[in-house]
Order: C-alpha cells, then structure tokens, then sequence
C-alpha cells in the first residue's frame, strides 16, 4: 500500500501545474465517451498532420492535414512563412480517381501501418522548390504552388515507391515487378528487365517492409547519374495461402512468405544509369543468405554504401563500394554481443568531411559515435537511450537527437556541439517530444504531447526556441475533446519491482473513486522487444472511454521492452513466452494488493505480441486473470517470419527448446479462464493459420472459447464502424464473464 501512495505522489508532480489547474477550471459536467465517438469523425485528438516538409528555400511549410468529416482522409497543406496564410494545394476527393489500389500497394501499405488512411499519404518537393510530387490512388500528380496539378500517369496498375530523382530531372517508381523512369515532363519507361513472378526490380523483399524499417528498392545518387537498384528473386520463398475472406465473396492470393528458419528471397544489387545502361552488379559477398539493410550514397555520388547483416543478425558489415564497378570492401563491422542481437537502425547520416555519425549499443547503451579517419569517437554515453538522430549541421559540428536521458517515460530533444559535450535540452521536459529537422540541421519541426494535451507541433530554431505553431491543438473552445475534458482522468506512474529487481514502470488511469468499492482492471500490454507503450504522452480518448465504463486501466513494460538497456532488453533473447509473462504477472499480483480493486476482475489484453501474451498468460497463472482478451496472436514462432523472430529467438532446428517453450498451442488445454480470439481473417502479417491452429487445439481438448472473426480484414482491424464493434464486442465478453464495473 505504501509503494502505490508513493506512486500517487510522484504523478501528481510529475503532471504540469499549468494542465492541472486547466483540467480543475472546465465545467463540471462532462460527456461519457462510448467507442463510436472515440473512432468517430471528427478526431477527439483534434488534427492531426502528417509528413510535414519545409520546402527547400525555407519559404514554405508543408504537410498533410486530416479532414474534420473524415478524419482518414487526408489533403496537402502548404503555409507561407511570408504570408502567414494556410491554402490546400491538394484536396484529395476533387483531383483523386477514386480508384482501388493494387494488392501491392495496398499491402505496402498494410506494412507502413498507414492501410486506413485515405487520399495523400505521402509527397515529395521537387528539388527546385517549384512543385510536389503528390501520388493518390494508384497516380501520380506534380502539384505547384499556384494551386494548379497535373497528371502525371493514368493507368490501372500502382506506381509504387515514386520517386524524384535528388536533383529533379527524373521521375521514377516500381510498375509491375519492373522500375521505371522518366525525364519530367516525359512518359517513363521501363528501365529493368522483365523476368516473372517471382523477379521484382526496385522493390524491398517482404521482410525488408515488415520488419527492417524499408520500404524502397531503389536509390538515386545525388547527381542524377546513377541509380543503385535492388533485384530479388523470391522463387524459393516458401507460399502461404491467404483467404482474403470477405462478407460477399472470398479471394485467394498465393503469398510468398518466409517463415522462420525457411529460405528468404535472394537479394542482389546492381548500379546502373537512369535508362538502364551500364549496368554492374555490386559485389554483396559470397554468402547469399543475407540481409540487405540499408543503401546510401556518399554526399558527394563518389561511393555508396551498403549495410549487410547476416542471416543470424549479429554482425552488420558496412561495405564502401565503388558505383562504376561494383566492387566493394568492408569499412568496419558491427557486432553484437553475446546473448544479444545487431539492430537496425536509420539514426547515422554520412558527411561532406567523409566522416559518419552512427548510433550504436556497443557499450550497453544506445549512443552516438562518429568514424573519421578509420578512428571512432564516442560523442554521447551514459545510462540513458538515444532514440533518434534528428539532424546535423555540419559547419557548427553540431548534432540534434532525441533522447531519455532525464526521463523514461518523457523523451526529450537534445543537441551537442562540436561533435562533444554535455547535451543540451531543446524540448520542455513537461511533453513527450519527437522532432525532425531540415538537411541542414538549422530548423526542428518539433511535436509534442502529454497526459492532457494531444499532440501539439510546432517549428524552432536550432536551440529549440519556438517560432511557429504547426498545429497548436489546445482542449478548448470547439476542440472535438472539448466536452469531455471535464471527466479526464490523470494517468498515473510508477514502478513495480521484477523478481530480479528490475524496475517496472507502469501507467494506471482510474475512475472517479468511491469509498467502498472495488474496480475491475482493463489490463493492456504488448510485451514484444520492438515496443515501449509506458509514456507519459497523450493515452488518447479510447483509454478515457474504458475508464468512463468503470474500468480501471492499467499497462505495465516488462523486462524485454525496448529503451532500458541491452541488459533489460536482452533477457528476452531465447526466451520469448517467460520473462515477461512473468512480469505481467507481478503486475497483476500487485493490483490485488489495492484496497480498491477488485481482485476476482483483472482483465487482460494484447494485440499482436500482446495477443501472444494473453494466451500465455492464462496458460501459466490459471485464476490470475478474470479473462483474456487475444487479438491477432502468434501462436507458434514456426509460423511467424525470419527476421523478426530469428533476430529473438535462433531457427527452429538450432534453438528447438525456445520454440517450444514459447509455444502457445501446445498448453491450450491448460487455459481454464475464459479466453476471447480476435483475428481477421486476410492477415497477411500474422497469418490466419495462427488462429485456427489454436482453435483445433482448443476444440479438440475440449475447452470453451469465445472468438470473433472479421472477414476481409489484415492485422489491422480498423475503421469507423469496426472499430466500435472491435471495442464493443471486447466489453460485451467481460460483462458476460463477470468482469463488470461496481454498482
């Protein structure tokens, strides 16, 4: 009891004072929030831009705002610094065909988990500053400044991955398994060959999409010279049937996809011209059982370089090759260590000087180091995680990143001098910040939110004094969460102690309470070692309507959680399905101690990894948990991809035990709690096949589940009236089991 007055104590410090006294000043009454109106139009969350560009004379600021009817659909932006005015430089609805994207791009989508969003998703300032690359549905688009657009393409096929080449002369993108470019102003053509199904030219594999962080096959130089092109050959790719089962008619697709321990597409590199000539391929090494992770070109086009990691994902080798032959050596190699894998990061950046700025976990940490001259420095260290590198200015030598160095749960933005020195704080440490800054490091484009603030955004100078509000999105007035402010509650932090010691760190929302009573618990947690969902950030309406139901919320990072440590987060190495099953547990076993909640009513909940846990979950603490809540679980490690889970857990055949171990199929018969399986039922990530396996085990030990299916749907079951079915359908399963808010 002492431990959580403590934790009472500490987030009523840590809340600003300023947003306390504006959450005590609204009126009294306030609305309760059902989950149609939280999934509903327009945004609770107020706007909510995306992909926001300065343009390069530094005139222009861009980006993608969502509409007030529609809060998926999004238009581009653009508002003159000189001017001070907003105009739409595109609306989606009136230039867009309407038509349906290809299964490709659609899946591409599904991979940059943007597949709800609709109209403009992305764009591109042509590097003359006098247009935009803009595509929307399937086409391309050159929009200008004086509101005017032209078409650029019209067919029925997707133009995937369009691209302007660095200096604007190119147009080029991925059509049918082939890149094609073009002169602007001039019809593209295909540049590569043609070679089957099974050949794609200028695309990333499935694994480079889902779980690699890329999204491209394909580079310019910055000179428009040369084009460095990936090519890989996915005939050995073990097929998975996936049923796109819908409500009116189902649709088969025959999905290459690698699960674990199964061959990967072979990938190659090549260099050639913009038409296609002089073509050489790059010399990736003998062993063809690699990751390609990541492409750049040196500054000045004289090189590119080229990440390899290896199969195991413990070493990644920088390789420096040469574009005119494709020959290439190693500059250096990073190497994990053991128990421990290589990450894959996009925080390094190549200089003018031929120096690098890379982050690396080499001394437990996650820090910046520069390598000039074969020689590395060390520029930041200490306890604390570098999550991003922002930006650099290279003449002040001056580096920007984002950081928790004073706070875990509030990351902040920060910037270094002379490639040394004491980090200086740019961001109010009140938010949770993220930033992104112009190439030459002198503008941040900061946005920002915190327990009663939605996300804010804004421009700065380089010290992080605050210039211009992008979207300053205050709860009031005619803001959409407005009329519910007055009954939001302040979340809560604190720390829970691991078996080993370790701290825990976990947010509790509760509702108003009465003497007397006892609440039930809508337990939340993911669990996996790609994600931290314990911040002191905006939780959003959706946490607030479970806590006008009555429920308490409450979401606990586990040993495993990323942005602790190599040792915090390495304990989860060969060992998915136990150490933070059993940091879950402690989590639930502490909520039992509190005078006010209910412990017969301890619900838990995940999505994905979290869904995992769930059943893992019931299967190791029978009477632990009320219930269970499992959306889109991996029930069997042998059915999810290679990269991601050989990164955690070896192959099958080398590491038979961890498989076994975190199997979640073999101990179905154990679950004696009552258990409801989501999925839908064309999830091309965590395949469907994860789902029925579990369902047979079940029904053949004959134990009681509930389970609700969406036909049609991917891994994201979303969308204005499914969502609020989703949600529903989760509260109509606790109610019916008991798990119900006190009188």
């Amino acid at each position: 009891m002492r431990l959580f007055l403590a934790a009472l104590m500490l987030s009523a410090s840590t809340v600003p004072a300023a947003a306390q006294e504006a959450a005590m000043t609204e009126p009294a009454e306030a609305k309760q929030l059902t989950f149609e109106r939280v999934f509903g139009s327009p945004s609770l969350d107020g706007s909510s831009p995306r992909g926001v560009k300065i343009s390069p004379d530094g005139r222009y600021l861009t980006l993608l705002r969502n509409r007030e009817n529609d809060r998926d659909r999004y238009d581009l932006w653009a508002f003159d610094r000189e001017t001070r005015e907003w105009t739409m430089l595109v609306d989606s609805e009136t230039v867009g065909s309407g038509r349906e994207l290809s299964e490709d791009e659609k899946m591409q989508r599904e991979r940059a988990r943007v597949g709800n969003l609709k109209g403009i998703i992305t764009y591109q300032w042509a590097p003359d500053g006098e247009g935009l690359l803009v595509p929307l549905d399937g086409d391309l688009y050159l929009a200008r400044l004086d509101g005017s657009v032209t078409r650029l393409t019209d067919t029925e096929e997707s133009e995937l991955n369009p691209t302007l080449s660095e200096e604007g002369g190119f147009v080029s993108f991925v059509r049918d398994r082939q890149l094609w470019v073009g002169a602007v102003g001039e019809a593209a053509q295909p540049v590569t060959p043609k070679e089957g199904e099974d050949i794609r030219w200028g695309e990333a594999e499935f694994v480079a999409q889902e779980e690699m962080g890329r999204l491209t096959g394909f580079w310019w130089s910055p000179d428009d010279r040369r084009i460095a092109v990936q090519r890989f050959d996915e005939s050995g790719v073990g097929i998975v049937t996936r049923a796109a089962i819908g409500a009116t008619g189902t649709k088969v697709f025959d999905q290459r996809y690698p699960v674990a321990g199964s061959a990967n597409a072979v990938v190659e590199l090549f260099v050639m011209d913009p038409d296609g000539s002089d073509r050489v391929k790059v010399d990736l090494g003998e062993e063809t059982d690699i990751y390609l992770a990541r492409v750049d070109w040196a500054p000045d086009g004289s090189a590119l370089y080229v990440q390899r990691q290896d199969r195991g994902q413990t070493r990644i080798d920088m390789l420096k090759v040469d574009p005119a032959t494709g020959d290439s050596e190693v500059l250096f190699t990073e190497r994990a260590r053991d128990g421990y894998w290589v990450e894959i990061s996009d925080s390094y950046r190549f200089l003018e000087d031929g120096s690098l700025i890379w982050w690396s976990e080499r001394d437990g940490w996650g820090h910046l180091y520069r390598f000039a001259d074969g020689e590395w420095t060390q520029l930041t260290d200490g306890d604390w995680q570098v999550m991003d590198l922002v930006g650099i200015d290279e003449v002040r030598e001056r580096i920007t990143f984002r950081a928790n160095k004073d706070d875990v749960l509030a990351p902040q933005i920060y910037a270094i001098d002379d490639w040394s020195g004491e980090p200086q704080l740019l961001t109010d440490p009140d938010y949770v910040n993220g930033a992104s800054m112009d190439r030459k490091g002198q503008t941040l484009l900061v946005s920002r939110s915190n327990d009663t603030q939605p996300t804010q955004s804004y421009i700065a100078d380089a010290e992080g004094n605050r210039l211009a509000w992008i979207e300053e999105n205050r709860v009031e007035g005619d803001h959409p969460y407005a009329p519910y402010l007055a009954s939001h509650a302040l979340a809560r932090y604190g720390t829970i102690p691991a078996v080993d010691g370790s701290e825990l760190y976990y947010e509790m929302v509760t509702p108003e309470l009465e003497e007397g009573k006892k609440y039930p618990v809508f337990f939340y947690h993911y669990g996996g070692p790609t994600s931290q969902v314990v911040d002191k950030g905006w939780g959003g309406a959706l946490r607030q309507a479970v806590v006008d139901k009555g429920y308490i919320w409450f979401a606990l990072d586990n040993r495993g959680t990323p942005n602790r440590g190599v040792d915090f987060l390495s304990q989860i190495y060969r060992a998915m399905g136990t150490i933070e099953v059993e940091d879950q547990a402690t989590g639930a076993q502490w909520l039992k101690t509190l005078d006010f909640v209910d412990p017969d009513k301890i619900a838990t909940y995940g999505w994905s990894y979290g869904g995992y846990m769930s059943i893992l979950m019931l299967q190791a603490d029978p009477g632990l948990y009320a219930a269970a809540i499992a959306g889109a679980p991996v029930t069997k490690w042998e059915l999810y991809d290679t990269h991601y889970t050989e990164r955690y857990m070896g192959t099958p055949l080398d590491d038979a035990e961890a498989y076994e171990i975190g199997n979640a199929i073999v101990n179905a018969d154990k679950i004696e709690d009552p258990l409801l399986l989501v999925h839908g039922m064309a999830d091309d990530n965590v395949v469907f096949e994860n789902a029925t396996e579990l369902i047979a085990a079940m029904q053949e030990a004959n134990v009681p589940f509930d389970m609700m299916l969406y036909p049609g749907y991917t891994h994201r079951v979303a969308g204005e009236n499914i969502s609020p079915h989703l949600w529903n359908t989760y509260f109509r399963f606790l109610e019916q089991n008991g798990v119900t808010a006190p009188e």
